[in-house]
């Protein structure tokens, strides 16, 4: 067993996932990601979420190390997603009489997903649930990212059970709190986690937080990655900055490229943007993977995209781009659009009107008959120039 003390009565008793090579099968895991329960020790017992049903088995050897002999009382479902909601039928398996703990929407859910109808405690806002010294506030905090989630709050120790937000990909190699990680790629893998799991939902997170704002936290909780401590402030500010869809200073350059002429303007592109700001990515949409290419559109104020004319109408890895992105609202941004073509251009003004549907700032784009000539170099160039001084232009988020 694997389990980590966090307090005199707080117990992380979770599981790491080296094996899943795409969360949600759909997003890639190179650094897999952990699955964190929490258990604490009381005149009562209460386990905060379970884990995936595959690692049940370890999960409940986590468990039972800490439990001994005693009885689970309380189980807490903060979030019902499948990859924190399915090891209940275990749990329950193992501790008949154990009592699960949600709102509405969670014992709808519970009874939707695993027919759990019976041994329930239905918990409202504000509503506190005795332990002994310990007592758990129950915050509701809805559409963070899903509409059942609420988070759990311990004043005594001052720790927040965050359910999903906060969290990142990546195991927790050795260690759980933060103090004792390298944290450099899961701050990396916040803000891919973020962009791709929660980014639709920035008007809710902000709600969370104004909720949450008043309270005194020393630790936080969440159900994916590290337990935070020393960085909380760090780590709820990149939140409250991805949801307010604030970028930092930097320009995204993402290509879609048959023959190389579009990738030959995404580079003098690049090339012109760099005059005024070292931090220039490029992707090309063919290879980087997209939830990369999203969690640094999220990350950076400046956005520029560039497609070849496919079918007479955008390269189709590029269209599929911007339908996520569109998806998850995402604003503020300053946008300009590049384009190659044979005989017939169709791209600049499908992307300017993605851009201007979600009220980005437009600089000017530039699209290409064929091969590029000299005079063509230098247009693309001024493009990314334009685009990299407004970025600098705009005030400058924190993280």
């Amino acid at each position: 067993m694997n389990t980590y003390s966090l307090t005199q009565d707080l117990y992380y008793v979770g599981v790491n996932d080296r094996h899943t090579h795409l969360f949600e099968n759909m997003l890639p895991l190179p650094y897999g990601v952990s699955y964190n329960s929490y258990l604490l020790i009381d005149d009562k017992t209460v386990l905060i979420d379970t884990v995936e049903s595959q690692f049940a088995d370890s999960f409940l050897e986590n468990v039972k190390s800490v439990l001994g002999n005693r009885s689970l009382d309380y189980l807490v479902v903060n979030h019902m997603e499948p990859d924190h909601s399915s090891g209940i039928k275990a749990i329950r398996a193992l501790y008949p009489n154990v009592k699960v703990v949600g709102n509405s929407k969670t014992i709808a859910m519970l009874q939707g997903f695993y027919g759990v109808n019976s041994d329930l405690l239905e918990v409202k806002e504000g509503d506190v649930l005795e332990l002994g010294k310990h007592r758990l506030r129950f915050y509701m905090t809805p559409m963070v990212h899903w509409p059942e989630v609420m988070m759990a709050y311990e004043e005594t120790e001052e720790i927040l059970f965050s359910a999903d937000a906060f969290g990142c990909f990546g195991t927790l190699d050795g260690a759980v709190l933060d103090k004792d990680l390298d944290l450099d790629k899961y701050y990396q893998e916040m803000y891919r986690y973020y962009a791709n799991i929660v980014g639709k939902y920035g008007n809710p997170v902000q709600a969370a937080l104004k909720k949450l704002g008043a309270l005194s936290l020393k630790m936080i909780c969440t159900l994916h990655g590290p337990v935070w401590t020393d960085s909380i402030a760090k780590t709820v500010g990149i939140y409250d900055q991805l949801s307010k869809y604030q970028g930092q200073e930097g320009v995204v350059i993402v290509y879609g490229s048959m023959y190389g002429h579009t990738e030959k303007m995404a580079e003098a592109v690049a090339r012109g943007a760099m005059k005024y700001t070292k931090k220039v990515i490029l992707h090309d949409v063919s290879k980087t993977d997209v939830s990369q290419i999203l969690s640094d559109i999220f990350k950076y104020k400046g956005v520029i995209i560039g497609s070849a004319t496919y079918c007479n109408a955008l390269y189709p890895n590029i269209s599929s781009l911007v339908e996520k992105i569109e998806l998850r609202g995402l604003k503020n941004r300053v946008f300009a659009a590049f384009g190659n073509f044979t005989w017939a251009g169709a791209t600049i003004k499908p992307l300017e009107a993605f851009a201007t549907n979600l009220g980005w700032t437009l600089k000017s784009s530039y699209e290409v008959k064929q091969g590029l000539q000299p005079n063509d170099y230098e247009q693309l160039r001024t493009l990314g120039g334009e685009v990299a001084q407004a970025v600098i232009a705009q005030p400058e988020a924190n993280n």
